[in-house]
């Protein structure tokens, strides 16, 4: 069977059972069909840790060279991961590096299954959360107060003399203090991709901050997003009939419960990390989930599982016992990434591959095959007995069936017509 020619494909490996899940993905359902330019980097926490992050480091500029990157999960390391895993130090967050290297806009968007009911009852539609991927609290400083004194804030610019704000007089107490930042170029731009998409997609586009609070802080983000709207975006969204609105968050969150879905929801930076958990398992499961960061450079992009590393199926894989991992974010991961690749490189089978890879995952479950997360959504807690799904191996195995099938019929029909 010939395989598709691909161009490269910067591969990040991850940890726990997402890496058990993720190379299981690789070699059954993405090797067997295409011919791959691989460029492999191992984010394990050990060798993130052997490397001092060089890896991570080295891994953000192959995304900057080669413009597609796919993500599997990785462990972000803790006071108790430090101990377990004897870290030299506390290690960022790869995903946390990568982003604010490459700054842009993270979109995850829900796997809609027919079968699969949503907890949400009345979400029908995708709900996108638009997750800007850049400072806040993930470039920000914090640090514990160690006595009395006086908390400021001092800006010293280029030209002209610093000031400073007094931000809290700590007087007969210990605390915590933090600072954070963002600016306006990477705010715009996370504008730009936020209005771009909704356009595409011919979805209204909301954002949520919370400036009755944060006035200038979150009132700036509030501020670009409207202006750029009237002055860009506002005749284009009317003649799709959709709009941009701003709202708080808290109303925000209100509204979204009652909503049908079918909008993209821009959020801050931790707005937009709870809010895509949030939304993901009110679609049922976090493994229904897909997780794209497009970079402002509008040719970069990459795809990550939008889930954890599964640490609690790592302990019992580890120890012989059978698991039932959802695998669809990862399949998702890839079809992502190669279907841009293809885009680049002008390869419409590439493209078609992808595609067609997604419609068997999603044709698997709606027949009735399924991991265990997912039969739980459909027969409820206390309801679901063995024959009701597959293991984590048993389902990838039955993706990999359909899709030999498919592969045979979608590309063996473009050969013998080429040849006759």
């Amino acid at each position: 069977m010939e395989k598709l020619k691909c161009g490269p494909i910067v591969d990040l490996r991850g940890d726990d059972m997402a890496r058990v899940v993720w190379d299981l993905v690789r070699e059954k359902l993405i090797l067997p069909y295409v011919d791959m330019d691989l460029k492999a980097f191992d984010l394990s926490i050990e060798n993130r840790n052997q490397t001092n992050d060089l890896v991570t480091l080295e891994a953000t500029e192959a995304l900057k060279l080669y413009n597609v990157g796919v993500k599997c999960a990785t462990i972000t390391a803790e006071k108790d991961v430090l101990e377990m895993y004897h870290l030299k130090r506390m290690w960022k967050s790869p995903n946390s590096a990568i982003r604010n290297a490459l700054g842009g806009a993270l979109f995850r968007e829900p796997i809609v299954c027919r079968n699969i009911p949503p907890l949400v009852k009345q979400w029908r539609k995708p709900i996108i959360i638009a997750r800007h991927a850049y400072g806040d609290q993930y470039k920000g400083k914090d640090f514990v107060v160690p006595g009395p004194g006086v908390l400021e804030i001092r800006y010293t610019p280029v030209t002209g003399s610093p000031y400073h704000i007094k931000v809290h007089e700590f007087e007969d107490t210990l605390g915590v203090a933090a600072a954070m930042f963002n600016t306006d170029k990477s705010i715009t731009e996370f504008a730009y991709s936020c209005f771009q998409f909704a356009l595409q997609r011919n979805y209204p586009l909301y954002l949520s901050t919370k400036e009755t609070i944060m006035k200038k802080y979150d009132g700036r983000f509030k501020d670009i997003f409207e202006r750029l709207y009237d002055k860009k975006y506002k005749p284009r969204f009317l003649e799709k009939n959709i709009y941009f609105q701003h709202r708080l968050m808290d109303d925000m969150v209100a509204r979204a419960m009652r909503m049908e879905g079918g909008f993209v929801w821009a959020c801050k930076n931790y707005d937009g990390d709870v809010q895509a958990d949030f939304v993901a398992q009110g679609f049922g499961s976090l493994g229904l989930m897909t997780s794209v960061l497009i970079c402002p450079d509008g040719k970069t992009l990459v795809t990550e599982a939008a889930h954890g590393t599964v640490t609690k199926h790592y302990r019992r894989h580890k120890a012989g016992l059978e698991t039932s991992t959802n695998s669809l974010s990862s399949v998702y991961s890839w079809t992502k990434g190669l279907a841009h690749r293809g885009k680049l490189d002008d390869n419409s089978k590439l493209i078609a591959f992808a595609r067609a890879l997604e419609r068997v995952c999603m044709e698997t479950v709606e027949s009735g095959y399924m991991t265990k997360d997912l039969a739980l959504c459909v027969k409820g807690f206390g309801n679901v007995e063995r024959p009701d799904y597959l293991n984590t191996f048993e389902f990838v195995d039955k993706l990999a069936e359909q899709m030999d099938i498919r592969y045979r019929e979608l590309f063996h029909e473009d050969a013998a017509g080429a040849s006759g």
